[in-house]
């Protein structure tokens, strides 16, 4: 009786369990897994979440408002203003023994509003104006670079990764081959059909290799924290990456020439040193009407006191001001920044030019890189099939006694380094082929 009131109560408890274990199980079953990273969806998560390209936005705004500051000069400035001076002794005299007669009060107030506006000043302002548009067209076309540069980044590290995690997939392979090349080399050894020099060499070459998979696995880890870094992905979150080398070389049917022409167009730093050759020659342009003269005019309506004959009546009053300002000397100072200015807008057109003879050699440049890696693409894929015919042949004339073990090995590391060839042919190829957008100024997302 008591075996079987102990078997209830145990199944009793194991019911209970796995009904309460159910929910857990429903619940894990149904939990969506993470959903893998395209580069696509890398490059919006860069965009949104980088800090460097969220204060390249901010300076856009800044140079906003700049403009605003630089065409204030057109309106007049309004001012208001009050005051109260206390004076003692003051001016008084006495004629022929009458009272003493006041010219000043000792409490002095006044209050007015007074309008300030530059009449003329030969188109500083416009200078002044034209130089802010100027930098709020290079803050947004710094801002659009930034964005690029960090998507050009973005698939760097992306591909970087896939190529890194497929380099130590043929690593790893290599390694598993080697314990075999080694378990046989052991038993042949044991056997008495191998030297110990056999087992050395095997050794020796997977020692180097897992020294390269720990080289590897530490570039990988720092590429990693680096595109979480850009892409805001927290340490704890999967990093499942969807993309591959699997691509077939095609042929680019755009010519040189055209090429060359999209990058003049389309190239944000050729539109940016543009800008910058404006804003110099703005510069130079506002220097050269520096020694100009300037004329204002200001109105000023207010209530003070001190007016005859009731000197401490508070009464409205109305004052006028036309000013012409022409500066006569100023110490070289306004030749010089002539001279500064000048030299600064050749140098702007110098640099423009540069970038200009830097984009069409980037382009041919690009050109052939994609051709090599293309035609590497073809040559690598013959070597790793005739590497694998190789050391499947190897495996068997070992296995049989024909080979030594050095020729095992060595057409090991000849299959692995054919391996690596192609997956660096094709890692190659894909970013060559982005390389190509980036010199012509495509956008890629």
């Amino acid at each position: 009786m008591r075996s079987k009131s102990r078997v209830t109560r145990t199944v009793a408890i194991t019911t209970m369990a796995l009904m309460l274990a159910w929910p857990l199980r429903s619940s894990a079953a149904e939990a969506p897994a993470a959903a893998p990273l395209t580069l696509e969806k890398a490059i919006q998560l860069v965009r949104e979440n980088n800090p460097a390209l969220k204060a390249a936005a901010d300076e856009v705004t800044a140079a906003d408002a700049r403009i605003t500051q630089r065409r204030s000069a057109y309106f007049p400035q309004i001012t208001a203003s009050a005051g109260y001076t206390w004076l003692d002794p003051v001016s008084e005299m006495s004629i022929g023994g009458a009272p003493m007669m006041q010219f000043m009060p000792h409490d002095n107030y006044d209050a007015k509003v007074t309008a300030r506006a530059t009449l003329l000043d030969f188109g500083k302002r416009g200078n002044n104006v034209a130089l802010a548009l100027s930098g709020k067209k290079t803050a947004e076309q710094s801002l659009e670079l930034s964005r690029r540069e960090a998507s050009w980044q973005t698939v760097q590290l992306f591909y970087g990764i896939l190529f890194l995690r497929e380099n130590l997939r043929v690593e790893e392979k290599q390694i598993a081959a080697l314990n075999q090349a080694l378990e046989y080399s052991t038993k042949r050894y044991q056997a008495g059909a191998a030297t110990p020099f056999d087992l050395f060499s095997t050794k020796v070459r997977l020692a180097a290799a897992r020294n390269r998979t720990l080289d590897i696995e530490h570039e990988l880890r720092r590429s990693e924290l680096t595109l979480r870094r850009l892409t805001g992905i927290v340490a704890d979150a999967p990093l499942k990456l969807q993309g591959s080398f699997a691509v077939k070389p095609q042929e680019d049917g755009r010519a040189e020439a055209g090429l060359i022409a999209q990058a003049l167009t389309q190239r944000l730093e050729l539109q940016l040193s543009r800008e910058q050759e404006t804003a110099a020659k703005q510069q130079r342009s506002l220097a050269e009407k520096e020694g100009l003269p300037v004329v204002t005019a200001s109105i000023s309506y207010g209530v003070a006191n001190g007016y005859q004959p009731d000197i401490n009546e508070r009464r409205n009053n109305v004052a006028a001001n036309l000013h012409l300002e022409i500066p006569l000397f100023t110490g070289f100072r306004t030749s010089a920044e002539q001279q500064e200015r000048t030299a600064l807008a050749r140098a702007a057109t110098q640099r423009r030019l540069d970038v200009e003879q830097q984009a069409r050699s980037d382009i041919a440049e690009t050109l052939h890189a994609l051709q090599t890696s293309s035609e590497k693409m073809s040559t690598t894929e013959v070597q790793v099939q005739e590497a694998e015919l190789a050391a499947k042949h190897a495996r068997t004339r070992y296995e049989n006694g024909m080979a030594t073990a050095l020729d095992l090995l060595d057409t090991e590391a000849a299959l692995s380094q054919a391996e690596l060839a192609r997956l660096q042919a094709a890692f190659a190829y894909m970013l060559n082929t982005y390389t190509l957008k980036r010199t012509t100024g495509e956008v890629f997302w």
